[in-house]
């Protein structure tokens, strides 16, 4: 009950407003240099603004210059040789004014308001940087402003929640070589490149009184303000002719799905479909379709993803109206734990009944009071209303087109909604953009610290069980029952140091001819009598097996140094000299009571 009362409240409120607020007064003309001035007249305060249109945009951009008109929003307040540095601010502020600009894909805006004693210092100081900006650009400014563009690339964009995705959607919606396949903001590489002599040229080109159109609004008296106007700007030279970028509307065939990740707490899905341009036949319809899909409460998307089904966090429908095709957006941000296919199927679903039956009366009607009183209640602010008359200018060529844009809506029937949604929200021919959450990295990769060295342990080797044949053989056994393994080796305390000089390399011979067998255990007979499956060779890959025979050393004092695992068999061992104290020789052949042979066995 308390909706209906709402929304007959606001068709009364916009009915009575629009009686008095669809048409402005104005006077249009233009001076000798091809400038268009409109002139509004409001009493209601002591107040006064400047706004002037450049019909420059991004689409205006030479390839590898993106970003240059948006970088021209900031160069205008760098200074002239009247007013340097940073005394336009200073001159405005100080007398109770202010400023500020804007950039589109269609034209720059600049506009700035006071009392009304400040409107000449207005006009005076756009004049002078019409005039004089181009000649006092210099590399010292261009670098200021392209880092505090940059700068703004970074806040605005790519540090924004879903920035990245969002910059991408005009580059894949418009194809390479179309004028809005860029991006307002430019890319760094662009920015970085650009230099003084450049932004001279697209100042030379663009800024001039012929690409401007210019609105005074407020409490002024034109006979006074006329003359000053025709002084200021009616004196600058016109400049050449400019000429605009021009393109065919974009058709999408088929259906481009693509994800992002991006620093964000949830995920989002972004539709994207191409739509009428702005002002043209199914424009205003798109824009009643957004309202009807997704504006408050009421709205169909809302109560069917958030309050339903309980999908999403939001949801929002808007159509981005531009002079050469515009596009249409519906986005919604997944609650946690839904999916994105679960989510856009429930969008499509109710875009589909949309489709099919239109909105009802009641659904159309309140969107048309929301919408023309939105609009009608701008018009309370000076600086809104000769926006307005710049923007219908710019588009119709006639400032006073309130009543021509708001009977676009006024007349819109729900066939003519549901037919223009129809064109345009083409399962089947569409950007689907998802943006989901990145894997986030753990606070400190374990990774990143290189482990220190412990301290070893202490280690004992295992000892062996050591006992002697009868014939004198010493035998010394380790223990090791991981593995159904038995490997033994034979040493003898003799090498090839005691081969007689004439007879080199007997002891290796020697050591080979063990190999071979003696007597009745030759070496067929012997590996032929090998239990089934072992031999007494390794298998072939490996080297054939050999007794390790070790060479015995002299050191400095000429005693024998002897291996480690030499074995002596007495009481008295020492690795640094002859191994026995019973041997008085210098020579292991002289001691007679050392055995010659050891046998280390592991089982």
């Amino acid at each position: 009950m308390r909706k209906s009362i709402c929304a007959a409240l606001a068709v009364t409120l916009a009915v009575a407003l629009s009686a008095n607020a669809q048409s402005v007064a104005y006077e249009k003309y233009t001076l000798d240099n091809g400038m268009t001035v409109i002139l509004h007249e409001d009493h209601s305060l002591p107040a006064a603004c400047v706004n002037i249109w450049y019909r420059v945009g991004a689409k205006d951009e030479a390839v590898g210059r993106s970003g240059f008109a948006h970088l021209f929003e900031h160069l205008m307040f760098m200074g002239t040789r009247r007013v340097p540095g940073g005394d336009f601010d200073t001159l405005m502020e100080s007398g109770g004014g202010w400023n500020n600009a804007s950039t589109s894909q269609d034209r720059t805006n600049y506009y700035s308001m006071g009392p009304a004693e400040l409107l000449p210092t207005l006009l005076w100081l756009d004049a002078d940087r019409l005039e004089d900006l181009g000649d006092e650009m210099t590399l010292e400014k261009l670098d200021k402003q392209r880092a505090v563009v940059r700068n703004e690339r970074r806040q605005s964009v790519e540090n924004v929640p879903y920035g990245k995705a969002n910059l991408a959607i005009y580059q894949i919606m418009f194809p390479a070589g179309h004028p809005y396949h860029g991006t307002v903001i430019g890319s760094h590489e662009d920015l970085e490149a650009a230099t003084a002599d450049d932004v001279k040229n697209f100042f030379a080109k663009y800024y001039v009184p012929s690409n401007a159109s210019l609105v005074v609004a407020g409490d002024f008296d034109p006979a006074r303000i006329k003359p000053l106007i025709a002084k200021l700007f009616g004196t600058l030279p016109r400049g050449s002719q400019v000429i605009h970028a021009q393109a065919d509307p974009v058709r999408m065939h088929g259906v481009k799905t693509l994800t992002f990740t991006d620093n964000v707490q949830y995920a989002r899905t972004h539709l994207v479909y191409h739509s009428p341009a702005r002002f043209k036949p199914g424009d205003a319809e798109m824009d009643l379709t957004a309202e009807v899909l997704a504006s408050g409460i009421s709205s169909r998307l809302y109560q069917k993803l958030i309050y339903e089904n309980q999908l999403a966090t939001d949801v929002s429908a808007y159509q981005a109206s531009m002079l050469l095709g515009s596009l249409f957006f519906i986005e919604a941000t997944a609650k946690p734990g839904v999916d994105l296919a679960t989510l856009e199927q429930a969008i499509d679903e109710t875009v589909s009944v949309l489709l099919k039956e239109g909105p009802t009366s009641a659904e159309l009607e309140r969107q048309k009071a929301q919408l023309e009183y939105s609009a009608l209640s701008g018009l309370q602010s000076i600086l809104n209303k000769a926006d307005r008359l710049n923007a219908y200018e710019f588009f119709f060529g006639e400032p006073n087109s309130f009543k021509a844009d708001l009977d676009r809506y006024r007349t819109a029937t729900t066939t003519d909604v549901r037919d223009a949604a129809r064109k345009v929200l083409a399962s089947d021919a569409r950007l689907i953009m998802r943006v989901i959450p990145e894997l986030k990295s753990p606070p400190q990769d374990p990774r990143d610290e290189k482990p220190k060295v412990a301290a070893a342990e202490p280690f004992s080797p295992p000892s062996p069980v050591s006992f002697k044949l009868s014939n004198g053989i010493q035998v010394h056994h380790w223990q090791r029952s991981e593995l159904p393994l038995v490997q033994f080796q034979l040493m003898w305390p003799t090498g090839s140091d005691f081969d007689p000089p004439q007879q080199s390399g007997l002891t290796a011979l020697t050591t080979g001819m063990l190999e071979e067998g003696a007597g009745e255990r030759q070496s067929n007979s012997r590996i032929a009598s090998m239990p089934s499956g072992r031999t007494s060779r390794p298998a072939a890959a490996t080297k054939p097996r050999r007794f390790d025979c070790p060479r015995l050393h002299r050191d400095s004092t000429r005693r024998w140094n002897w291996p480690p695992t030499l074995s002596c068999g007495l009481a008295s061992t020492r690795r640094n000299g002859i191994g026995c104290d019973a041997c008085t020789s210098n020579s292991f052949r002289g001691c007679a009571t050392s055995p010659r042979l050891s046998l280390h066995a592991w089982a």
